[in-house]
């Protein structure tokens, strides 16, 4: 992959865990790192602090990719398909800002093809989308426990319930851009 068609998008979905494992299946994608962003405490933030609620900070994931592979757009529908993006600062049990639906875009195409891809994606749902939409400011990289989580935790309960039956959900409705 060059450089010219590698691109980073950025968003939240609740646990960075479930965000995490989702993009590493999928075609096209280099890497995935777990960490925060939309803050304003100064500092790098830890995920004690980030969990308090008080940072401002939510749990994302940066996610690079080939464009020639998969498209900013398809991301974001992965994305909006593969958590709930009808509850505010919500996700299943998690329940805080840092757990909010969110999408930072890196440029003005980033953030045109975002407030599309919301459009596009409201009539599926019963409740309106909160899904957040703001411009990247900062991402801070998790803590190195929190990387590859699923992948080093299979056995976990949280994984087990959670990230297992949500990886089961996109293999089902993304079939065709899996690795």
């Amino acid at each position: 992959m060059t450089d010219k068609n590698k691109q980073v998008a950025t968003v939240g979905g609740g646990c960075f865990w479930c965000t995490e494992a989702v993009f590493q299946e999928i075609k096209g994608v280099e890497k995935v790192v777990s960490g925060y962003s939309g803050g304003n405490a100064p500092g790098h933030p830890t995920y004690k602090e980030v969990c308090s609620g008080l940072t401002g900070h939510a749990e994302v994931v940066q996610i690079t990719f080939d464009a020639n592979q998969i498209s900013y757009e398809d991301v974001l529908v992965i994305f909006m398909t593969t958590h709930d993006p009808t509850t505010l600062n919500r996700q299943g049990g998690d329940v805080g800002t840092q757990y909010r639906s969110v999408i930072y875009y890196h440029d003005s195409d980033q953030k045109s093809i975002a407030e599309k891809v919301l459009k596009q994606m409201a009539p599926y749902y019963n409740d309106p989308i909160v899904t957040e939409i703001a411009p990247l400011k900062i991402f801070y990289k998790a803590e190195d426990y929190h990387q590859d989580y699923y992948r080093n935790n299979t056995t976990q309960g949280f994984c087990s319930f959670v990230i297992t039956p949500k990886l089961a959900k996109l293999r089902k409705l993304h079939a065709d851009k899996l690795k």
